[in-house]
């Protein structure tokens, strides 16, 4: 009886330290903290990788992170989720709204795709906000050099 609890205990604490443990809040991150994660992913960047995204602070079910786009990367739909876009520096073309081309699904919660037939283009740069509303379409059809964001997925209730 003695070895079959110990067993079961073995068990039980193996299980446990396989799940993945709950990420801690990280609730500032000071300018140099974001320097250095821009300075991080301008290092790890690579040409042929349109987006470099890094955690700058999490409160679940809450992430704020940093997106450095140096290109032309997929069109989005988060279709449980609006997302704020803060611009810290430089330029692009925006599109929001239309039908996402050549569509697939990338998770149970979200869509890609090619690019964005219809929307709204506008140009977007240093100092300016965006707010996309869950299920509706975004993409950067354009950046101007490099691109530095802050954003922020928001889970939205039906």
């Amino acid at each position: 009886m003695k070895t079959l609890g110990l067993i079961a205990t073995a068990t039980f604490a193996v299980a446990a330290l396989a799940q993945p443990a709950a990420q801690p809040p990280q609730t500032f991150a000071s300018a140099a903290d974001v320097d250095a994660l821009i300075a991080k992913a301008k290092s790890e960047h690579k040409p042929s990788q349109p987006l470099i995204a890094q955690r700058i602070l999490r409160l679940a079910p809450y992430n704020v992170n940093l997106e450095y786009r140096t290109s032309v990367g997929p069109a989005s739909i988060h279709e449980k989720e609006a997302e704020l876009f803060f611009v810290m520096d430089g330029a692009a073309t925006m599109v929001t709204g239309g039908k996402l081309t050549e569509e697939k699904r990338t998770n149970p919660e979200n869509l890609s795709g090619a690019g964005i037939e219809g929307g709204e283009s506008r140009h977007i740069a240093k100092g300016d906000y965006i707010i996309v509303p869950e299920n509706t379409a975004h993409w950067f059809s354009k950046i101007d050099g490099t691109l530095i964001l802050m954003s922020l997925h928001v889970p939205r209730s039906k």
